[in-house]
């Protein structure tokens, strides 16, 4: 017993040492982009030099320079736009491939599991050339349902693995209490699934958010340009000011960790749940 619990307590201790140390080396970069973000505008230091006093004008300098109020706006609209519409329809067709049986239902989702595997690189040129034809480039459409569309393949794949993995008898239990498909999809299945549903969320927007190719392809004019792009051009003016890049960086990327610490409880039990076997 003895032997059991000292190997325990040593598997505790090397488990918080290594999970520790990966977090210092991940929080590494943040803590240098922060540094150099509070440093003086003139100064030519980066990386982890303590600056001699906080700039937090840095920050308001970058917001107004870089007129990223007008990109954050857009970005908001088309990660807002995305998450809803994929969360909607993946639900709906998760369900579907996940409780029901109808013929090519598997051939059907291979097909989704395959938008998995495209590359968007591949498909980014002959996708801009039909959005041009149906008059969708510098619009907020032309960003929101090509990326909905990527982000459907991902959210159709994880949403049905959250339906497979429900127990049979909850739904056994409904249609013996006289519920259909659609009353046992929103009064049981639909609320019990706020961890996956959470998952999808911080997913997808994380990825919406920082997409960057879509919004140089298919944003010419500065009013739909995201803060991703927004940031490549901010860059292009203002390269040699480091203080100035990193506190517009920072901006950046403040909505993605507010999601994510809104909502990590519920995305790290949906991470735990998804990982079980069907």
């Amino acid at each position: 017993m003895t032997m059991h619990t000292n190997t325990s307590r040593t598997e505790r201790v090397v488990t918080y040492g290594l999970l520790g140390l990966f977090a210092l080396i991940a929080l590494t970069p943040v803590a240098g982009i922060i540094s150099t973000a509070l440093a003086d505008q003139s100064s030519l230091d980066t990386g982890f030099s303590t600056p001699e006093r906080l700039n937090w004008t840095n920050f308001a300098d970058a917001w107004t320079r870089g007129h990223f109020g007008t990109y954050l706006f857009s970005s908001v609209l088309v990660a807002v736009a995305v998450v809803a519409l994929t969360t909607v329809l993946a639900t709906l067709a998760g369900y579907a491939f996940g409780t029901m049986r109808f013929p090519g239902s598997t051939t059907l989702f291979y097909l989704f599991v395959l938008g998995l595997t495209l590359p968007q690189e591949a498909v980014i040129a002959p996708l801009y050339f039909d959005l041009r034809y149906l008059g969708l480039t510098d619009t907020y459409g032309g960003l929101i349902l090509p990326q909905t569309a990527q982000s459907l393949a991902f959210g159709v794949f994880w949403m049905r693995m959250y339906f497979r993995n429900t127990p049979r008898s909850l739904l056994d239990a409904a249609r013996i209490d006289g519920a259909g498909h659609w009353a046992a999809f929103t009064r049981i299945l639909v609320p019990m699934g706020r961890p996956a549903f959470s998952t999808l969320t911080v997913i997808v927007f994380m990825w919406t958010w920082n997409e960057f190719l879509m919004a140089l392809v298919m944003v010419s004019d500065e009013a739909h340009r995201t803060v991703p792009l927004g940031l490549a051009f901010f860059q292009g003016q203002h390269a040699s000011d480091s203080a100035l890049l990193s506190a517009a960086a920072v901006l950046i990327a403040l909505p993605v960790v507010v999601v994510y610490l809104i909502l990590q409880r519920s995305f790290i039990q949906g991470m735990l749940t998804g990982s079980m076997k069907e």
